[in-house]
């Protein structure tokens, strides 16, 4: 939001530099984001200065140039060639002398500096309007009033309006600062804070009279609900007509475009007052009549953008006898506004349902000035106010008449809001105690009324405009801001409070693996949990009929509560790839979202993306690609950390993986993993191998609660290691390996690992050779040759027995 400082100090007289009312704006809740200057001439005609053209010669190389002396107030006149066809001695006219800037119409800036033209030195400029930013002709140069003094700076001359302007970053809970008004209101409160007491100036209206009753618009509001109050009056005579310099000084300060006097006064005092105002050529009203009311699903209606759009049945529309004319609160129609031919109007002054104006305007992807502020909730009590305001100023602009009664439908008023303010609870809340008669001071100067006062509270009346202060915290809220944060005192003594916590909290858990994976390379993610729902189609693993759908969406792509955590890992994934970022290992906590007929449901997960190299390209080692086995470890180094082994392997079966595999405890399973399948990753334009790992991070969470530490000596006995060459079938896996020497030998066998596998020359086809290790150790005593060779010929026998296994 800007706000313009010249139109500030029309409510309140303020002699503060801009940097300090600034900083006492942010003091009050309202954040100045920046400060930035305004010129109605950009450049402030600075260097520019009235001067005499003494003589006026033709230019002896040119037909269309002359050569003109000119006094401007120095010893010696200035020589400058000027082309302008009405130079003339004896003229005074704006000279820009060397050094100065100028600008073009398109912001553009230029210096003048001491030149040649056609042979001819020239050491200045004689201006024309357009070129100082005056004025739009270029049909010659400016002739100024003989009387002025030569030598005078043309700032001191004309009109330039110099201003500076605040954008205030408003929290979406401040509806009743969104004008100039509102924010004189807050520098008010927070001036009588430092004993500066100033009064708020508001316009008068008392001017307002109805001229004869010659054009009436009978109003029918329809649904009530939506528009709980509507004002209309209307005007006759009016001339539209470009709008004077102190009012497009006015709105270009805070970045509006001027449009016409009728336009440029409603967009006046919306940012004046807050409310919004809409103005109907009186003349296209069909039937001489207004009706607020909804219309058929469906209905075409094009707005004053020139985009036709299909309304929803619970758009709120102005209509008139036979046509809608605008979507109410939003944008006003192509074919109801007003025009240059324009003569009488119907200006629209309401309040309307803030929940209804929000969904409309998101519905059409609408955000204008009226939209921002009536969603939010506008003064339902400002609403005649501000259309007398408007109707006096456009008759001040325009001309014209008041042609009728003003109709204000408001069947029911809207109630301030009533609150009991307790002195022990404010005292709680803000952590220090602040004078009562100091808190009955702040609401007074923030237009809370003070009912009644006991020794224990306060009574307080908050207008209905201030919808964020119901309760009582909001009105300590209100009190702490004005009283200011920075006069609250810091206590040297800290408090802490010791909490009784399990050692399987999820988040404790959660700490150790995510430290765990940073530790190896991979970095955390946190994506949306709002995705599109057309992911559900790449997979047979999700069911539309399962999303969970947004009732107001933004976008179609955040439309569902995302069912898997692969997509938008892959959406990460393909985004990094895009910008050359191709080595990636990645991992995410999240939840999925489900339901399951009337049941909702939610379920934690953990998922990791591996693609690309594992190591980086270095002259001391070969890149490593990140292969299934790299995952596998990384899944089972997690699970290890964990205290889960002894899983069940299995493959998964899942349309989601090219191959993979699951691992489960009991019937619990605990992650599946693998090669994401191309058809996915192509819908996401990524064309090399992915890895995914989906944890289901609540079975493990309940799994890990069952789980007890067992601690042994370390043993005082070596190891032994022995290793077999074995010629396998390729069907054969290590996992059947490490089972058959597990149940062989359960309580000397420590360790079994594969090392080595070969396939190809001189093994017979279909067949493959493993050497693996095994690692043998007794913890009481040293193992004797005869008790290894038993154990190693026990392993071999069971090998050949259920596996086919031969020694090589």
């Amino acid at each position: 939001m800007k706000i313009s400082y010249n139109w500030l100090k029309q409510f309140i007289k303020i002699d503060w530099t801009p940097e300090k009312t600034g900083e006492l704006l942010t003091d009050l809740g309202l954040e100045v984001e920046g400060i930035d200057t305004y010129q109605s001439v950009k450049g402030g005609l600075q260097g520019v200065v009235v001067g005499e053209v003494l003589t006026c010669e033709k230019h002896p190389n040119a037909d269309k140039l002359k050569v003109t002396t000119v006094n401007i107030g120095e010893n010696t006149p200035l020589q400058i060639v000027c082309g302008a066809p009405n130079v003339a001695s004896g003229q005074k006219v704006p000279v820009a002398t060397i050094g100065t800037t100028l600008y073009t119409p398109e912001g553009e800036s230029w210096t003048i500096k001491k030149g040649k033209i056609r042979g001819e030195e020239s050491f200045g400029m004689i201006c024309a309007e357009d070129e100082l930013g005056l004025g739009k002709s270029h049909d010659g140069i400016m002739v100024l009033n003989e009387d002025l003094k030569v030598g005078t700076p043309c700032a001191d001359i004309f009109n330039i309006e110099n201003d500076v302007v605040f954008e205030i970053g408003l929290t979406p809970n401040r509806a009743d600062a969104m004008s100039h008004l509102g924010t004189a209101r807050d520098l008010k409160a927070g001036l009588l804070q430092k004993d500066i007491k100033q009064e708020l100036i508001t316009p008068s209206v008392s001017a307002f009279h109805v001229d004869n009753r010659t054009l009436k618009i009978d109003v029918d509001v329809v649904n009530k609900e939506l528009a709980p109050r509507y004002c209309g009056v209307t005007l006759s005579g009016v001339k539209v007509k470009e709008s004077p310099s102190w009012l497009q000084h006015r709105l270009k300060a805070i970045g509006l475009a001027p449009i016409n006097n009728i336009v440029d006064a409603t967009n006046y005092v919306l940012h004046e007052l807050g409310q919004p105002l809409h103005a109907f050529d009186a003349v296209k009203i069909a039937g001489g009549k207004v009706e607020v009311k909804t219309l058929e699903k469906g209905t075409k209606f094009t707005t004053l953008d020139g985009v036709e759009r299909e309304l929803h049945e619970d758009d709120l529309m102005i209509c008139d006898a036979e046509k809608p004319m605008c979507i109410a609160g939003v944008f006003g129609g192509e074919y109801s506004g007003v025009s240059e031919s324009t003569t009488s109007i119907f200006l629209e002054s309401a309040y309307f349902n803030p929940v209804s104006v929000r969904k409309t305007a998101k519905r059409h992807a609408l955000n204008t000035d009226a939209s921002f502020r009536f969603e939010r909730g506008i003064d339902p009590n400002i609403t005649k106010y501000a259309l007398k305001r408007a109707a006096l100023l456009i008759q001040e602009l325009a001309g014209g008449e008041i042609t009728s009664d003003i109709t204000d439908f408001y069947p029911n008023k809207i109630e301030d809001f009533q609150v009991r303010l307790a002195f022990d609870n404010a005292k709680k809340l803000i952590g220090e105690e602040i004078p009562k008669e100091t808190i009955k001071s702040i609401l007074t100067s923030l237009e809370i009324k003070v009912n009644n006062v006991t020794e224990a509270g306060l009574g307080l009346t908050v207008p209905a405009y201030r919808n964020d202060v119901q309760r009582e915290a909001d009105v300590i809220e209100e009190i702490l801001r004005v009283y200011g944060y920075n006069n609250i005192k810091t206590t040297k003594k800290l408090n802490a409070s010791i909490s009784s916590t399990s050692k399987f909290d999820d988040y404790k858990i959660q700490n150790i693996v995510g430290n765990q994976l940073v530790a190896q390379g991979f970095y955390e993610i946190m994506a949306n949990s709002l995705t599109t729902s057309k992911y559900v189609a790449l997979t047979e693993q999700l069911k539309e009929e399962h999303n969970i759908s947004i009732l107001n969406h933004l976008s179609t792509d955040l439309g569902v509560m995302r069912q898997s955590l692969l997509f938008s890992g892959l959406e990460a994934v393909a985004y990094n790839i895009n910008r050359k970022q191709d080595n990636l290992k990645l991992f995410e906590f999240g939840k999925t979202y489900h339901q399951y007929n009337d049941v909702r449901e939610e379920f934690k997960h953990l998922s990791v993306f591996v693609t690309g190299n594992r190591t980086q390209e270095r002259w001391t080692n070969t890149v490593q690609k990140s292969d299934f086995f790299f995952l596998k470890g990384t899944i089972t180094s997690i699970l290890s950390r964990l205290g889960l082994s002894r899983y069940k392997v299995s493959p998964v079966k899942n349309d989601v993986f090219s191959e993979g595999i699951s691992l489960s405890l009991g019937k619990n399973k605990l992650v599946d993993f693998g090669l994401v399948n191309k058809k996915i990753l192509k819908h996401f334009g990524i064309s090399q191998n992915v890895l995914f790992a989906d944890f289901s991070w609540d079975t493990v969470l309940d799994m890990i609660k069952h789980n007890s530490v067992k601690f042994k000596d370390i043993p005082k006995y070596p190891a032994v290691r022995r290793d077999f060459a074995l010629l396998l079938d390729d069907a054969v896996t290590f996992e059947e390996i490490d089972r058959i020497a597990s149940q062989t030998e359960k309580q000397l066998l420590k360790d079994v690992d594969l090392f080595d596998v070969y396939q190809g020359k001189n093994l017979p086809e279909g067949k493959k050779s493993y050497a693996v290790s095994f690692t043998l150790q007794d913890e009481n005593k040293t193992l004797t040759d005869k008790q290894i060779d038993k154990i190693m010929n026990k392993l071999q026998v069971n090998f050949e027995k259920q596996l086919g296994a031969e020694l090589r």
